[in-house]
């Protein structure tokens, strides 16, 4: 038969959180009277001291007295042995089911097996340390002693659940075992003291759990015999099935152990031991790893496990489960968000195998236990101060609360929760702009689809989600054809093997860019992230085929018009057309913005290279541009890039000046149109950096010279000499940048002039230009020199000529490991720094950008190194030397002014460090504005925090 579609709080959970849907490893089972054991003398627990944990964090290890560490934490109505502060002991599940109970609430008793467990338990060739089975036993016991129950004895049989749970959230990422205890006597049992159907109804699902999650069973095989089971009887639901049809399901289940090769366990104890090992096993599982690479979640040391007694929720039309969020995490609105299910457990409500009901109707069905749920929450919510995602379940009309933590929500419902509770009194401003982080901004700025379950048949491929949101258009593989498209009104997805500086047109031009080569930090994702354009990139199925204009993904291929869909969150390619939901900005965006802005102390820049793109930095909250990239504008018609061609190949100065003169008005607009869009903010404009030969056609050598010989009236042969004399070895390392102009005076000449007439023309238009002038990859104080001299007289000449002048900075980019150790002597000559991290992390790694990806996956999986340092900025190297230059170079000269203009500076993990560098400002694409100005605000916030708590 086949299920119903899934319910509003299952596609709810799916957009919220990453699914689970890879079983976990077999676990080899035996006696647990023989549990492996780790030797004392390997205890792995003492390696917390080693990596110098807090002692406030160790507390939960070596207790006050320094006598044997606590490894098992019972909790209960009565008392609790941990709390909200030990997450990372106990993790989020167990100290907040300890704090719960504290609180007074309906816990069902348990314990809570600690992460420095699991941590060891991995560590030593999954063993057990010395102690820790016994510390279970004795906290099995506390649990009988309070339901006056016993696992194993049918006359009063206690049934247990084991769960996962991390420091940090990871939903649906590890495993869960529920109904444990159960066996062929014990049921029988259960049966004579509840009845017959809900027995067996919950041993058939211990039967299940067990086999999937500890004995490598896989649960479709389970779903498979009971979906045969249920035509057979002629019933759609679970609940249809009588006692009778559930005995002979056992049966089938047992028949799939057999076939598995595998056996129940009959012993509870057995299976508790079986069920905490495959608990944490699953800490290691691919989904867990996935999700904490994703999510860049680090230095936990494990999952908990808690184990606690049963409650059910299938034992009739007086009980049932559900789970609910105190507001509603899609947007923000302060009311119940959730759904229940009557005679079912809690599996059942995300399964959508029967459709629950919305929370608001449980107060017609069960008024008291509805009453004191909503109690329960208000309190919860106040006791938290924060959006609680919550678990309960009422036995014969009996709530009780099984898991509360903060709940995972969209960006708009972010923002509004965060005003609404402090409007509320709950929480302070500092306290509001904590609740939102990057994740939730992005969303807020990028269009998405309407609904990602609605595509999932769809999927024909993925790559790494390189810049975010949602794009739709048909298949282009030339920057022409997208901009044909764009002219003509139509929404094109530019399809590269990989990007290149003379794709940017097209690149823009696009909806969106997929890519078969390069990774986060490519050239696609940085000028995609960039101008807030969706990028799927390194997608490796991806076959492109230039010449046919082909492309084949999922074992089809897709041509020129062919529609095509990319999700730049996660990374998946989409056959078809998918529909579209614009950007919600919240009403509430406006002021939670006014409050990060009341907090922060450093300014927020943005990288820009047209009006266009400084005009939407400026509505987003940019100060300041903190680099314009000149060489960017060349791209923009064919005539800039022709007469930039010409300058490539010219022989003589005399040639050189002719195309030049070419460029200059070209040049002097942009810059117009830019200190326009930027009235009285600074305007950080980098000279021409990259080597010549990017200016150059892509493809084979011959078709090159071909086309540029009669581009340029030349002849094949003088085109091929002259670009064998521009070859280089290495580029990156040869004729760019200030050696560019020093070279060839010329080029920084003509930009320093651009840029002086641009800012006088604006200034007569009633306009403040403020423009600074930065000379790129300097690594002595005499290049500085010779190219500061050069602006320096040229802007005088300017001046001369039109009886007019303004202020101007010269300042140089700090790119080059060299830079940064003679910073002292920069700073004399130099107005302002700018940390340019993308060059600066290569060069200090020595790791190409361009090929990173060849080894990084590796570096990172295998611990070497802790992040992607393009991506993340490498505190303890490239920080260091930003630390460094900034120090000496204040001390030559104390008005230096000093910025960050890489792709870090909207990073808040990097914003947050050259926060504490004490930088005068962080320069990002426009899109990711609002976001730096969070993470500055955020980092002041923490900083406090510190101080006052040293």
């Amino acid at each position: 038969m086949t299920p119903k579609p899934g319910t509003l709080l299952a596609a709810g959970v799916a957009m919220l959180c990453l699914s689970a849907a890879m079983a976990a490893s077999p676990t080899t089972l035996r006696s647990p009277s023989s549990p492996r054991i780790v030797p004392s003398k390997t205890q792995s627990v003492l390696s917390l001291r080693a990596r110098g944990l807090p002692e406030r964090l160790r507390g939960g290890f070596m207790n006050m007295g320094g006598a044997k560490s606590k490894l098992v934490y019972s909790f209960s109505k009565e008392g609790s042995d941990g709390d909200a502060s030990m997450k990372a002991f106990l993790g989020g599940k167990g100290a907040n089911l300890a704090e719960m109970s504290k609180l007074g609430l309906s816990v069902p008793p348990g314990f809570t097996i600690s992460t420095e467990v699991c941590e060891s338990y991995i560590s030593h060739g999954d063993k057990l340390p010395p102690g820790a089975w016994e510390e279970v036993q004795a906290a099995l016991k506390k649990i009988e002693k309070h339901m006056s129950m016993k696992m194993g004895d049918p006359s009063a049989p206690l049934l247990v659940s084991v769960r996962s749970g991390a420091a940090v959230s990871m939903p649906g990422m590890m495993d869960t075992v529920l109904n444990l205890g159960l066996n062929d006597e014990v049921v029988e049992g259960l049966a004579k003291i509840t009845n017959e159907r809900f027995a067996y109804d919950s041993y058939r699902r211990l039967l299940d759990m067990y086999g999937d999650v500890v004995m490598g069973v896989h649960h479709s095989l389970f779903e498979e015999a009971l979906e045969e089971l249920k035509e057979k009887k002629g019933v759609y639901n679970d609940n249809e099935l009588s006692a009778a049809d559930l005995k002979e399901l056992i049966v089938a289940y047992k028949e799939v152990y057999k076939t598995a090769g595998k056996t129940f366990p009959n012993k509870p104890e057995e299976q508790l031991l079986g069920a905490i090992e495959a608990v944490f096993a699953s800490w290691n599982s691919d989904r867990a790893v996935a999700y904490r690479n994703i999510n860049h979640i680090t230095g936990l040391l494990g999952t908990a496990v808690t184990v606690q007694s049963m409650v059910f929720g299938n034992l009739g039309p007086t009980s049932g489960t559900g789970v609910l969020f105190s507001r509603n995490p899609s947007t923000g609105e302060n009311k119940l968000y959730g759904e229940y299910l009557i005679d079912a457990q809690g599996e059942d409500v995300v399964a959508g195998i029967r459709t629950p009901d919305p929370i608001s109707t449980l107060a017609e069905v069960m008024p008291d236990a509805y009453k004191e749920l909503l109690e329960n929450v208000e309190k919860l919510e106040s006791h938290y101060m924060d959006m609680q995602d919550i678990e309960f379940t009422i036995q014969d009309r009996k709530l009780y609360m099984l898991q509360c933590r903060n709940g995972k929500r969209t960006g708009p419902s972010a923002v509004k929760i965060a005003v609404d509770m402090f409007k509320e009194g709950l929480i302070t401003k500092d306290q509001a702009i904590g609740m939102v982080d990057a994740s939730h901004l992005d969303q807020l700025l990028h269009p998405q689809f309407a609904s990602e379950e609605a595509y999932k048949d769809r999927v024909i491929g993925k790559g790494l989600p390189a810049s975010p949101g949602a794009a739709v258009g048909q298949i282009v593989f030339t920057p022409e054809e997208a901009e044909a498209f764009k002219a003509q009104g139509g929404a094109a997805i530019l399809v590269r093997a990989e990007t290149s500086p003379e794709d940017v047109s097209g690149m823009h031009a696009a909806e969106g860019i997929l890519t078969n080569r390069g990774g986060m930090t490519s050239h696609a994702a940085v000028v995609a992230r960039g101008w807030g354009k969706t990028c799927v990139s390194g997608c490796q199925e991806l076959a492109v085929n230039d010449r046919a204009k082909t492309m084949e993904l999922g074992g089809k291929t897709y041509a020129t018009g062919d529609w095509l869909s990319l999700n730049g969150n996660t990374g998946e390619v989409i056959e078809g057309r998918e529909a579209l939901a614009p950007p919600t900005i919240s009403g509430d965006l406006g002021t939670f913005m006014g409050w990060v802005d009341e907090r922060r102390k450093v300014k927020v820049y943005t990288n820009a290279d047209t009006p266009e793109d400084a005009a939407e930095a400026r509505r987003n909250g940019a100060q300041g541009i903190g680099l314009v990239r000149t060489e960017h504008m060349f791209f923009a018609s064919d005539e800039r890039l022709m007469a930039v061609r010409e300058m490539v190949m010219a022989d003589t100065e005399a040639q050189r000046k002719m195309a030049l003169d070419r460029l200059l008005p070209y040049q002097r607009s942009d810059f117009e149109g830019i200190f326009k869009a930027m009235d009285n903010c600074p305007v950080t404009i980098r000279l021409l950096d990259p080597p010549l030969h990017e200016f150059l056609p892509n493809g084979e050598m011959k078709d090159v010279c071909q086309m540029m010989a009669s581009e340029l009236g030349m002849t094949v042969a003088a085109v091929t000499e002259k670009i064998a004399k521009l070859s280089e070895v290495n580029p990156m390392l040869g004729l760019r940048g200030c050696r560019l102009g020093i070279v060839h005076p010329e080029i920084s000449e003509m930009q320093a002039r651009a840029i002086m007439e641009a800012a006088l023309a604006v200034k007569k238009a009633g306009h403040t230009p403020v423009p600074d002038i930065m000379v790129p990859l300097v690594g002595s104080v005499k290049e500085l020199e010779h190219q500061a001299n050069l602006v320096r007289r040229v802007a005088e000449e300017v001046f001369a000529e039109a009886g007019d002048r303004i202020p101007f900075r010269v300042g140089t980019m700090i790119e080059i490991p060299r830079a940064a150790l003679m910073a002292g002597e920069i700073a004399k000559v130099a107005d302002f720094f700018s940390f340019g991290t993308n060059d600066l992390t290569q060069m200090t790694f020595g790791f190409s950008r361009d090929d990173v990806g060849s080894f990084l996956p590796a570096y990172l999986t295998g611990d070497i190194i802790p992040k992607d340092p393009f991506q993340v900025l490498d505190t303890d190297g490239v920080g260091q030397l930003i630390k460094l230059a900034v120090k000496n170079g204040r001390a030559s000269n104390p008005a230096l002014k000093c910025g960050i203009c890489g792709e870090h500076g909207g990073d808040p993990e990097s914003i947050d460090f050259v926060c504490g560098v004490g930088l005068d400002y962080v320069s990002c694409s426009p899109f990711r504005v609002p976001i730096a100005r969070l993470a500055a605000a955020q980092s002041v916030i923490k900083a406090e925090k510190a101080a006052k708590w040293g």
